[in-house]
């Protein structure tokens, strides 16, 4: 089994990150052959600023690595090191239909959130759709809000497939029962359902783009400020406390064991605690949780020769795989 997914280089990575991609990333680089990307041309949408966006990459690797991430076992590389990423999404581009761009659920929530449209936020799913079919993947772990990108993936590399190679049957994607596969191997969306909605200190989803993020490796100081000041209602002490949409809550529930948050759901219904006893236990979850990759980014960061030796050895294999498939498509189309 082939697994790909990336993660955006668009700011400092927050919880959201990793309850909804880097841990199921570390989990699954035991289960097949994993190829994890930095998304660096990705983020070209958002950063402008190229000493922050150099920052911001190298502050990914450093994440993945003090998560656990093995690049003895799992590929490790910046999407910018692979220049078959931009390639593939200009041919596979080419096939993609305006109207699917224009009902794309991210596309629309960024512009009504007042971020600047502009061609790469718009064309972003075209991008992450050569990001997953350049290596041939089989499992996509993303988070919720990314099963939409995977599905046009999966229907623009049916559409290419019926288009470019003969008798390829649709109802068989992958060619398993007729023995005649596509160009493009149809991927699956793997999504963790329990963790799938990380909510942000002001009660939306957590993003950077939002500003509302509780960041992995910020200072202690600036982990305090954060947990402490999420959002919540002027219930009192006494009163029951809203669990629908409480940031709060959400948390909580990340990041306490079931049995504690059974009992901060039953504390939550009755009253008699005050919003800030439970901010409180939240930090002190925080740092049980994170500390030791806290403490081993720390020790990465002394050594960025060898953080930048793992990227370069995680592109030249993903290069390998990269070549392989880009010939393949060349020549389906007639490049070749």
């Amino acid at each position: 089994m082939r697994i790909l997914s990336g993660v955006q280089s668009s700011g400092q990575l927050h919880l959201g990150n990793y309850f909804g991609a880097i841990r199921q990333f570390v989990e699954m680089q035991n289960e097949g052959e994993a190829f994890y990307f930095i998304a660096n041309l990705h983020s070209l949408t958002s950063v402008v600023d190229p000493e922050k966006l150099r920052t911001f990459t190298l502050d990914a690797a450093l994440a993945y690595l003090a998560f656990g991430l093995d690049p003895e076992r799992a590929t490790l590389f910046r999407q910018s090191d692979v220049l078959e990423h931009c390639e593939l999404f200009w041919i596979l581009g080419s096939q993609v239909p305006i109207s699917h761009l224009e009902r794309a659920h991210s596309f629309k929530d960024k512009t009504q959130k007042g971020i600047k449209p502009n061609f790469g936020l718009f064309a972003y799913p075209v991008l992450m759709a050569a990001d997953i079919l350049l290596y041939s993947a089989d499992v996509v772990p993303v988070g919720k809000d990314q099963r939409q990108h995977v599905e046009f993936a999966r229907d623009w590399a049916i559409g290419f497939n019926q288009t470019y190679v003969a008798k390829y049957d649709p109802a068989d994607p992958n060619g398993v029962k007729n023995g005649r596969p596509g160009v493009f191997h149809v991927p699956e969306a793997r999504i963790e359902a329990e963790t799938a909605a990380i909510l942000g200190t002001d009660g939306q989803k957590m993003s950077k783009s939002y500003g509302n993020t509780v960041d992995l490796f910020a200072p202690d100081k600036a982990v305090q400020k954060a947990i402490m000041g999420i959002k919540t209602d002027s219930a009192g002490v006494v009163e029951p406390k809203p669990t629908e949409g409480s940031a709060l809550f959400n948390l909580l529930g990340v990041l306490a064991a079931p049995s504690e948050f059974e009992l901060i759901r039953q504390s939550f219904e009755k009253g008699g605690e005050g919003y800030g006893v439970y901010k409180k236990r939240l930090l002190e979850l925080f740092h049980a949780t994170f500390d030791e990759a806290r403490k081993k980014r720390e020790e990465l960061a002394g050594d960025l020769g060898e953080v930048e030796a793992v990227l370069e050895r995680g592109a030249a294999r993903a290069r390998e795989v990269a070549a392989v498939q880009m010939d393949r498509v060349k020549r389906a189309v007639g490049l070749k």
